[in-house]
């Protein structure tokens, strides 16, 4: 099967470089000092919560299509806090996705609780994008970037005030962990294929560090899986498409919360 990670990532890269075209960098750091938006931190969240779900808002993927198309962003991320979710991820990539920064905008001016620029970020621009656009934090995809450039992008996040999710998705990316790295996903979904593989984050549980916030990504649509995820030592659960493939994305969340606290 094709690569899919890598033909987003090569677009990803050219994207990147005509919006910088039509908004150079420098009117990017000019608007910085002027944006004054509120913080929530995504770890904390995530050790707080009894549930520790970050709730996603996404539109469509490469490999099911569309999941739900009409669907907006302020009202469904809305719903999801108010349904319970510790935090948020919103998709922005257009292209595979149907996201936009448009909606991760909508998404951090209708709620009061960490919300994540879902993104392949191959780019600096792309993280004060997220900032400009409300974000608490960003995602970091080991397959997409360097060890090297993961570094700089998490250290240049942090000065922008942005927490970052570090997202692996077998053993040899345990090689991009540093001492910064506080947040660790491992994705069950392999990019390359998009095939599924809930064990993968119990497998990779030995090789994280004790010190990091655990987050399982992808797949999970069983809250039985949560709570075994969560003694294996995770808190925090990316879910979306289960959600985001039903009427009310909400209620479904509520429903999900409902069953894995009782």
């Amino acid at each position: 099967m094709q690569d899919i990670l890598s033909e987003i990532v090569a677009h990803k890269k050219k994207e990147v470089a005509l919006q910088k075209e039509r908004v150079p960098f420098t009117e990017l750091e000019k608007q910085l000092p002027q944006t004054e938006l509120p913080f929530w931190s995504l770890k904390k969240a995530l050790q707080l919560s009894p549930t520790g779900i970050i709730a996603e808002f996404k539109r469509r993927s490469p490999s099911k299509g569309w999941i739900n198309q009409s669907a907006r962003a302020d009202e469904v991320t809305r719903a999801y806090e108010e349904a319970g979710a510790a935090a948020l991820s919103v998709l922005t990539d257009e292209t595979f996705f149907g996201g936009s920064l448009a909606d991760l905008r909508k998404a951090t001016q209708a709620v009061h609780i960490p919300v994540m620029r879902k993104e392949f970020i191959v780019d600096v621009y792309q993280l004060f994008e997220a900032k400009l656009a409300g974000a608490s934090a960003v995602l970091l995809i080991a397959a997409a970037i360097t060890a090297h450039e993961c570094r700089q992008l998490t250290e240049l996040a942090h000065q922008l005030q942005l927490e970052v999710l570090l997202e692996l998705h077998d053993e040899r990316e345990t090689e991009y962990i540093t001492p910064i790295n506080k947040l660790i996903g491992v994705n069950n979904r392999n990019l390359g294929s998009f095939v599924t593989d809930l064990q993968k984050s119990f497998r990779m549980a030995e090789l994280l560090p004790r010190d990091a916030v655990w987050v399982s990504e992808s797949g999970i649509s069983d809250p039985v899986v949560l709570k075994e995820l969560r003694h294996a030592g995770y808190r925090g659960f990316l879910i979306g498409e289960n959600f985001m493939k039903t009427e009310n994305p909400g209620e479904s969340l509520k429903a999900f919360i409902d069953q894995v606290l009782f």
